[in-house]
Order: C-alpha cells, then sequence, then structure tokens
C-alpha cells in the first residue's frame, strides 16, 4: 500500500462525513471502501464499488429468472468461497490490509467484517435477503430463507448449526450470565442485524487496535478522526483521538480534543488524571 495521508485531508474526510451523516441513507460498503483513501489517496472509491457489481453480475447472469432462494444460496456460496476462492487470512489475520476492501478483492482474503461486507453485497444483488451479524468475537452473516434462517461464517464458508453457535457463545455467556436472575442471554438476540454504523465502527475498531498495537500514531489519528466523525456522541472515542494527536505532537489540538472530552465526562473515572494531562499539554510541558 502507499504511504498514510497527512492528517489534513478535508476532501476525504468530508466525503466520508457524507456517507455516514443519515442512517436512513448510511452508505455501508461505499464508506468501507473510503477507509482505505487513508492508505492510498488516489484511490477510486467509485473504481472498486464497479468491480463489486461486475462480481455480482457475473452471478446474476449465472441465475434462471426463477431461481428459489435456496438455488440461489447454493450458487452464491459455491461462487463466492469456491470459484472466486474468497477465505480468512489465517496466515495474517491482523494485517491491516484485511480490513481494506480494495486489498481483499484483490487478495481473496480477509476477516469476517470484510468478507461479510462483500457477502452481503452479492447476496442482495441476487435477491437474497442478508444482513451483517455483530456476533462476540466473529463477525457472521444471516440469511432468511422461506423456510427459515441460514448463518454463514464469511470467514470459513461454513454455515453454522444453533449447535455451533451455542458453543462459540459459551466463554461470552459465562462473563455475562446474570449472577442475580440466573438467566442467559437468548441465542436470538446475538443474531440481531447489525446497523450500518455499529458494522463500520467495528470495522475502525479493528484498525484501531493494529494501529494501537503498532504505535502507529499516524495511522491512529485519522482512524480516531473517522470514529469521531462516525459517532459524535462517543466521547471515548474523542479522548483517544486527542491521546493520538499528542503523540503526533499536535498538543494544541489534542488539548482542544480532550477539553471536549472532559467537559462531556465531568465524572468520568479518568478525568482528574486528564485534568493534570491537559493543564500539562497547555504549559506545553510533561505532566508526569
Amino acid at each position: 500500500m502507499a504511504g498514510p495521508l497527512q492528517f489534513d485531508a478535508p476532501s476525504a474526510l468530508d466525503y466520508f462525513a457524507s456517507l455516514v451523516a443519515d442512517d436512513a441513507q448510511f452508505a455501508l460498503l461505499e464508506a468501507a471502501v473510503a477507509v482505505a483513501q487513508d492508505d492510498d489517496a488516489a484511490l477510486d472509491v467509485q473504481g472498486v464499488l464497479a468491480q463489486i457489481d461486475a462480481l455480482a453480475l457475473r452471478l446474476k447472469r449465472r441465475l434462471p429468472a426463477d431461481a428459489a432462494p435456496l438455488q440461489r444460496l447454493r450458487l452464491l456460496n459455491t461462487y463466492f468461497f469456491h470459484e472466486l476462492g474468497f477465505s480468512g487470512n489465517v496466515n495474517n489475520y491482523y494485517d491491516r490490509a484485511n480490513s481494506a476492501l480494495p486489498a481483499v478483492l484483490r487478495s481473496r482474503r480477509g476477516i469476517p467484517l470484510t468478507l461479510a461486507l462483500l457477502y452481503v453485497e452479492l447476496a442482495t444483488q441476487v435477491g437474497l435477503r442478508a444482513h451483517g451479524v455483530a456476533f462476540p468475537g466473529h463477525f457472521l452473516v444471516k440469511l432468511h430463507l422461506p423456510r427459515g434462517e441460514v448463518v454463514i461464517d464469511p470467514f470459513s464458508g461454513r454455515s453454522l448449526a444453533r449447535e455451533d453457535l451455542e458453543e462459540r457463545l459459551l466463554p461470552f455467556r459465562q462473563g455475562l450470565a446474570d449472577a442475580a436472575a440466573g438467566e442467559t442471554v437468548p441465542l436470538g438476540l446475538y443474531l440481531q442485524a447489525a446497523t450500518p454504523r455499529d458494522t463500520l465502527a467495528r470495522l475502525l475498531r479493528n484498525l484501531k487496535e493494529i494501529h494501537r498495537s503498532a504505535r502507529d500514531w499516524p495511522r491512529l489519528a485519522q482512524v480516531q478522526r473517522r470514529l469521531v466523525i462516525l459517532l459524535p456522541g462517543d466521547w471515548e472515542e474523542r479522548r483517544d483521538h486527542a491521546l493520538a494527536l499528542f503523540q503526533l505532537g499536535r498538543h494544541a489540538l489534542a488539548a482542544d480534543e480532550l477539553a471536549i472530552y472532559l467537559r462531556e465526562r465531568p465524572d468520568a473515572g479518568d478525568a482528574p488524571a486528564l485534568r493534570r494531562e491537559l493543564a500539562a499539554w497547555r504549559r506545553g510541558g510533561d505532566p508526569r
């Protein structure tokens, strides 16, 4: 990939903001592609969308007009997982390229979420009802068929039975069980459709953790800026944006961002320490 954009890229950020401004017209796939502009300023987002449309068109041309939903699903799975060869990148799961849809289109390797975005788009274009599922720890796809629902793991291409899903939930249920009521959350609640905004936030937070672990402050600041645009009421993301900016030496802007967090979350557990940080930033010193 090309080097990252300079932090000030108003046209790219304005474009991204326009795609995610309205929940009713949220352009999820386009916005997910646009995230890759942080690594390739010259990326042709519309060209990438055209590539995806071309893949869908190839499949649509093979489908009989009267194909039943189950037949469409079987042909889609054969096409997506076998002919096109999309699968999970098991050898380099935490490569940031796995979260970049243009790179996933080239390599045919990705993480569950990016593979799900492509799978759902192709499924929708061939007349299937499909949506992403923010299942704990692993993004899935659910399809609605006349005779019931099918859950697909886009990472492996497997259709998951109820027993598979219950087994995957065990560690999460053990941590979240309500001891007082003695109840567990029903499986169906974990299989609700993920909203476009939540899906995109999950994609960006995947990148956030990759960049933070690598101490890649320029890329982390870029992702944090997108998270602030996407989730304007999530003040913790604004705090994390401030901390990334400080690492880049953008102390004045970092102080402004941190001041907003402290104004909106005055009683947060980290507020006293961050007030000391803010005072030091404004003095130009080290709070430690």
